[in-house]
């Protein structure tokens, strides 16, 4: 996995420019590049925000956060897999952090969201996958929890599972994803680089007409604004008319939505196009050290489609576009049973959050930007195909708004 570079300058000198765009390329055409070839954002340029990274440029930035992830791809129709976000390593049942739900489109699947929204607390490690797995990957978390030391006497879990719909490349009635594969990307998630693109539980998605993926990305607020961290994960399966950190990518391609009704010669035309339906979903996880509970949570959430926006989403009819929020902080931690009438803490003030809300905004958008970037071009099921999005018709949309440059050693 690539390592996020220096910001680099968004003006790339002139003459590269310039070759970028007489360089000859048939529009539309997706490398035949594997994912650790491709870039992330930061190595062509696209650094949006004004807040720096963590050094991993990913949520597992923020102190205590896990990842694991399985990716099935079997034969010719399996393209699936399971993405684990841990809060914590601990026993997370036993140690439950503060989260929250915040819920753009509803048109999907979120298994113990309302137990969250009631609570205000995350008891489980946060599973992602495709939406027929929901039901298996939750089993598999109960089960999880309930074989954890100290959990011996639990008789309620509340497991919280996203998803979104690969079935155009993945053998979605198949039910691929099992018990063991969860089971195998909670206990392999790790504190190190998450990989992107076309992997765990974004191995069969789209996005905006391209192959879609999972995304990481974080931002540290500075010493002065108290040197929180703040990472988000998104598993892109959505679509609109894609935006990068301002440059209008889908419009310049000629691959967005409603094209083949407004576009040129498509007034009046078919119904949209499979590669430019808006209708998906979108999972988006937050996670912070800040001490902040589920109020605050809640609202940090929110700003969370703000983020998507910049990218162009639609949030249409058939999209799920679900943000999972919350505070790896080990203070604010409530524990399963105690003694204890009241819990106390130190809790930001809600005039003191505005800098996450910031941090979460650009967070999230580039989580999308390293979903697409690093995905590569997937056949799947019924000879279905995504291409990965092209680096270099990137590069050249960016040379006619003088922005982006070649990652180095290209």
């Amino acid at each position: 996995m690539t390592h996020c570079s220096p910001v680099p300058s968004r003006l790339a000198p002139l003459g590269v420019l310039l070759a970028v765009v007489l360089a000859p390329l048939p529009a539309g055409r997706a490398e035949a590049q594997g994912a650790e070839d491709r870039p992330r954002a930061r190595d062509i340029g696209l650094a949006p925000g004004i807040l720096a990274p963590g050094p991993l440029n990913s949520i597992t930035d923020v102190p205590g956060v896990l990842v694991g992830q399985v990716t099935l791809m079997e034969g010719s129709d399996v393209r699936t897999g399971v993405t684990a976000i841990l809060p914590h390593g601990g026993n997370i049942f036993q140690e439950k952090v503060p989260g929250a739900v915040h819920i753009g489109n509803a048109f999907g699947k979120l298994a113990g969201s309302t137990q969250v929204v009631e609570l205000g607390t995350i008891e489980t490690p946060i599973v992602l996958t495709n939406t027929l797995s929901v039901w298996d990957a939750a089993r598999a978390v109960v089960a999880y929890t309930l074989a954890l030391p100290g959990n011996e006497d639990v008789r309620s879990v509340n497991p919280l599972v996203g998803e979104t719909n690969d079935g155009f490349l993945n053998d979605i009635r198949g039910f691929h994803v099992k018990e063991e594969h969860v089971l195998e990307a909670i206990r392999a998630a790790s504190s190190g680089p998450v990989a992107e693109g076309a992997v765990g539980a974004g191995a069969g998605t789209s996005a905006f007409g391209w192959k879609g993926g999972i995304g990481a990305s974080s931002r540290r607020l500075p010493e002065s604004l108290g040197g929180y961290t703040l990472g988000a994960l998104v598993q892109s399966n959505y679509g609109g008319v894609l935006m990068m950190d301002g440059l209008p990518v889908g419009e310049e391609l000629d691959r967005y939505y409603l094209r083949d009704r407004v576009g040129p010669g498509g007034e009046g035309g078919a119904a949209e196009a499979s590669d430019t339906n808006p209708d998906g979903s979108i999972m988006m996880v937050v996670g912070t050290d800040a001490p902040v509970r589920t109020a605050g949570l809640t609202r940090i959430a929110r700003r969370v489609m703000l983020g998507l926006a910049r990218t162009g989403a639609t949030s249409s009819h058939g999209s799920g576009d679900f943000v999972i929020a919350f505070s790896s902080a080990p203070a604010l931690r409530s524990t399963f049973r105690s003694d204890a009438p009241t819990e106390a803490a130190e809790v930001l003030r809600g005039d003191r959050l505005s800098p996450l809300f910031q941090a979460a905004i650009e967070a999230t958008e580039e989580a999308v930007y390293n979903s697409m970037l690093k995905a590569t071009t997937t056949t799947g099921r019924d000879g279905n195909t995504r291409e990965a999005i092209s680096i270099e018709d990137l590069l050249r949309v960016g040379a006619r708004f003088n922005r982006l440059h070649p990652p180095s050693g290209r």
